[in-house]
C-alpha cells in the first residue's frame, strides 16, 4: 500500500507549510491526485489520518480531487484522453503521447487555525 508513504510524506509537507506560516492548527488539507498515480482515496484518507495523529494536522480533514488524465498525440496533435496504460492516439493509432494531466500529487490548500 503506497498510500501509506504518500501520507506520511503530505503530513511532513502540512507540517512545514504550518510551521513557516504560525498554523497552530490544521482543520483540512485539499490535494489534487492525477488518476494515472493508481492511489486509492479511501485508503490515502485513512493513512493520512493515521500520520496525522500527534503533530499539527492530527484530526484534519482530507480531501481528496482526482485529476483526470489527458494526453496530446505527438504524431497528429490529437488531444484524447487515454486509458491507464494504453497510451494509443484513438485518430492516428501512434503510442506516442504527450501527458497533459493525470500525473502528480498537489498540495492545493490547508485550512487552518493560526491563534
Amino acid at each position: 500500500m503506497h498510500e501509506a508513504a504518500i501520507a506520511a510524506e503530505l503530513v511532513e509537507q502540512v507540517c512545514l507549510e504550518a510551521a513557516r506560516h504560525g498554523i497552530v492548527q490544521v482543520t483540512g488539507v485539499e490535494v489534487e491526485i492525477g488518476a494515472l498515480e493508481l492511489i486509492v482515496p479511501e485508503a490515502l484518507v485513512q493513512a493520512f489520518a493515521m500520520a496525522a495523529e500527534d503533530g499539527v494536522a492530527a484530526g484534519a480533514t482530507l480531501t481528496v480531487t482526482e485529476v483526470a488524465p489527458r494526453a496530446r498525440c505527438r504524431g497528429c496533435g490529437e488531444a484524447y484522453v487515454p486509458e491507464i496504460a494504453y497510451y494509443r492516439c484513438p485518430a492516428c493509432g501512434v503510442a506516442d503521447a504527450e501527458l497533459l494531466a493525470g500525473r502528480g500529487i498537489i498540495l492545493k490548500a490547508l485550512h487552518c487555525e493560526t491563534s
